[in-house]
């Protein structure tokens, strides 16, 4: 854990009494200077003394990678585990202590490639979790490699030809984990960070945060197009519940169905009765919109998607779980361990 009791002097305080500052811990921050780490980590701070919740109720837990040494730097409850299992361990935490609020940190190494398989399941489960999951589209800790959701073309420290691997698209394959909650947001709009941080809090169920994170040493401005006040406007969209899907310079471009193919107007051609207006429930169109994943460019001119893609109400496994044990204990009592183990094929040998 990295919290220390002796430092602890909140238990049974309300949140409404916490600043950010409390969630500042005495550790020395190992980053490297410049990266988005940083600012990932301030807005959390930002955001935690409003949600309600005493700091001994929180939990962060992460794997490997940079973004992993996150628990040390909050003033929580926490664990650094290992590669590629936060979610793992989260998952028995969310369990057996449903009450906590649960925070996974992971990066797109951590959680596309030996954690892949674990994160799908949590996904499917739907703990009421939160993954905050950093994409600087290369591993940093380890120096630069390329990783699951590097390009292709890519030229890394393990790729000095260029990466030959198609890379992942990090919600389309959350969409198809059936995931409940999905965001994309980005380290340089603190604003709107804030904003997604608290909306995920809010959902009950696993939400999936995709964070773009720029690794200013080993892949420094990544999402440059995204992030950067030239660029910006014409490269991103951000999705508003209920309204019309607008981006541009001056909002002056949208995007309309065609069917179901999506396809970029000026508005000075259409009404905005005949845009696309997005709807967090549509599950269609939610994939639809995972799917404005290539670069901008004149051939491909949709923008870049971030805000809330989809959300559901589904039940929690930990609740599932729990209100099965105890429907089983009101119905059978208190249960023989030893017999549970031996089940019904088991032989005795004479």
């Amino acid at each position: 854990m990295t919290q220390q009791e002796s430092t602890y002097s909140v238990s049974g305080n309300t949140n409404s009494e916490l600043l950010p500052k409390d969630f500042v811990t005495d550790q020395e921050i190992r980053w490297c200077p410049g990266c988005g780490d940083y600012s990932i980590l301030k807005q959390v701070q930002t955001v935690m003394p409003e949600l309600g919740l005493k700091r001994e109720d929180i939990v962060f837990i992460s794997g490997i990678g940079c973004s992993s040494r996150f628990p040390y730097y909050m003033e929580t409850f926490g664990m650094h585990s290992i590669h590629g299992r936060a979610t793992a361990i989260a998952s028995g935490l969310k369990a057996t202590r449903p009450e906590l609020s649960v925070w996974i940190v992971t990066g797109d190494g951590d959680a596309l490639s030996i954690g892949g398989n674990h994160l799908i399941h949590l996904l499917r489960r739907n703990f009421d979790v939160n993954i905050l999951l950093f994409n600087n589209e290369i591993y940093g800790l380890t120096k630069g490699q390329y990783s699951p959701t590097s390009p292709v073309g890519k030229v890394a420290k393990s790729t000095p030809l260029g990466s030959i691997a198609h890379p992942f698209n990090p919600l389309a394959l959350c969409m198809g984990a059936d995931a409940t909650f999905i965001a994309r947001t980005m380290d340089r709009d603190p604003v709107h960070l804030r904003e997604i941080l608290k909306q995920g809090n809010q959902h009950k169920g696993t939400s999936l945060i995709e964070i773009y994170q720029n690794c200013n040493v080993f892949n420094d401005g990544a999402f440059e197009v995204f992030t950067e006040k030239g660029t910006k406007k014409i490269n991103t969209l951000f999705l508003e519940h209920s309204k019309p899907l607008v981006f541009g310079e001056n909002g002056n471009m949208g995007i309309k169905l065609d069917g179901l193919k999506p396809i970029v107007v000026k508005l000075s051609d259409v009404s905005m009765n005949d845009l696309w207006v997005h709807d967090q429930a549509d599950q269609i169109k939610a994939t639809i919109l995972t799917r404005f994943f290539n670069k901008p460019s004149a051939e491909n001119p949709l923008p870049r998607p971030f805000g809330v893609f989809y959300k559901e109400d589904r039940f929690c496994y930990e609740d599932a779980m729990n209100k099965q044990i105890e429907d089983d204990i009101k119905n059978k009592g208190n249960g023989n361990l030893d017999e549970l183990i031996e089940g019904k094929n088991s032989w005795t040998i004479k």
